[in-house]
Formats: C-alpha cells, structure tokens, sequence
C-alpha cells in the first residue's frame, strides 16, 4: 500500500506490479518503483527517486529528492553490529545520489549516535558498503568494493577508490583522494593524494582535483606548501603544525590552510603523512 498525496487526476507514482510497498511508506507520484522491489513502512521517498530493480530499502531511512538506485542494492538494512538489538535508528539521504549496484548502507545503531547519513550529489559505486554511523559529505564518489566501517567520516568531495578497506572511527578529509586498493587506518590529510602504491602514504596536494573544483593558483600554491610542511623533511606532526601556524600568522595561508591545521590538530587516530 501507498501513503502519499495523490495528484489531482488521479495517477500514483509508477510501481510495478511485482514490487513490495509495505503501508506506511511515504512515495510521492513522481516516483519509479521496478520490478521486485521492497520497501518498508518506515521508508520516506522525495520527489523524483527511481528504483530500477530488486532493490530493498527499510528501516527508518529518508530519500531526498532524484536519487537513483540500481539493481539490488539494500539500503537501510540493519547495522552489522552484535549489540544491536532492534532500536529504531535511522538513514537520511540528501539529493541527487546514484547507488549502482550491490551497494549496501547500514542505518545507525543507539550507541553510535542513532544516524547513518549521506549528503548529496554523490556517486557511490557497485558493491560499496557504508557502515552504521557513518557520515558520507557532499560531491563525494565511493568506487567499486569502497568498504567503510562503522562510525567512518568521508567530507565533502572526497574520493575513496577501489578496493579500499577503511577502519572504524577514521576520517576522510574533504577534497581527498585514496588510490585504489589503500587500506585506511588513520585519517587522512584534506586535498591530499593518498595511495598504496606509495606504502599508504599520502604523498601530495590533490591538484587535478582542486584544479576541477575551481581552486585558485594562489590557493594551490598555499596548500601545497602547507602539505610539503607535513608530508617531507624531517618535521613531526607537531613540529610541522608550528611551522602551519607560523604561515598563517604571516598571512601566508587561506582558510583551506587554517582547515588542514584544525583537521590535523583535531585527529584522535592520527594522520596518513
């Protein structure tokens, strides 16, 4: 059964006839619902969502509006966690997202908070799994097989590629990107290149990207000497925020600067340098 608003003529979004939606669930007439799809009570569609086919959404989980989500993903499935015992915790999910296949988004659990959450105008790509509490930015792109744990944070415009296996409670700053196949177990560096094939180091600025999302060259210039002070010669992580604190204090930093030093200063599981 449907609980929407019908349109004044009558028509109801396009379900097909062999999809589950279970009474309770909120799908607004400009939905596609395909084949072999099921939807729980609890769930709330916006406008303009569209699930191709076998897909399952359930639990307390909210779609904003144009998300698009392909052949048997499970989204707002029980968390993977032995404590969790049932509670009615949550999935909220921003605008304009595509989930390709197999992806897998786990909702919340009590002790970490009650949320899992995704932003908008992501892409997260086949066979990707979000975690419970885990906090998705905007803009952001997870790659085939991305695998984040629990309580993991990905800010906005980050890249997470292939094969990456990223540890609970870590931190992806924004305008980062991993190579593929990197195992995450500290936080990495904002507008940073992190990768396997430089033993899990981050080994410098993200320019192609910066540079696509309209960074300045003063701003690339900055943050590249920023990223040098971490990443090479024979400064410690305090030492090197020292000499962050000095260029600022200068005037030789912008506010991405400012944000690299809180983003570093903040860390709990330390940085990838």
């Amino acid at each position: 059964m449907i609980a929407t608003a019908q349109p004044a003529d009558g028509a109801g979004p396009a379900i097909h006839p062999s999809a589950i939606v279970a009474e309770g669930a909120v799908i607004p007439a400009s939905c596609r619902i395909g084949p072999f799809c099921t939807v729980g009570a609890n769930v709330v569609l916006g406008e303009r969502c569209e699930l191709v086919s076998h897909v399952v959404l359930d639990g307390h989980t909210t779609l904003g509006d144009g998300n698009k989500v392909f052949s048997f993903a499970c989204i707002g499935i029980a968390p993977q966690d032995l404590k969790y015992a049932g509670e009615p915790t949550r999935l909220e999910i921003g605008d304009g997202n595509t989930f390709r296949e197999y992806v897998t988004i786990s909702r919340g659990t009590a002790g970490g908070g009650g949320l899992t959450r995704v932003g908008s105008g992501c892409l997260i790509m086949a066979y990707t799994h979000i975690g419970h509490d885990s906090t998705i930015g905007d803009g952001c792109i997870l790659a085939n097989s991305a695998t984040l744990a629990g309580h993991v944070i990905v800010e906005d415009f980050a890249v997470v590629g292939a094969l990456c296996p990223v540890h609970q409670f870590c931190r992806i700053g924004r305008y980062s990107y991993i190579g593929g196949g990197t195992t995450i177990t500290q936080d990495v560096l904002p507008y940073s290149l992190t990768s396997i094939e430089r033993n899990n180091h981050a080994y410098g600025l993200n320019k192609v990207g910066l540079q696509r999302r309209g960074f300045t060259a003063e701003q690339l210039r900055e943050l590249g000497t920023a990223m040098r002070l971490l990443t090479s010669g024979k400064r410690n992580t305090t030492q090197a925020l020292e000499s962050m604190e000095a260029m600022l204090a200068a005037g030789g930093g912008s506010e991405h600067v400012r944000y690299l030093a809180e983003f570093v200063s903040a860390s709990e599981r330390g940085v990838i340098k």
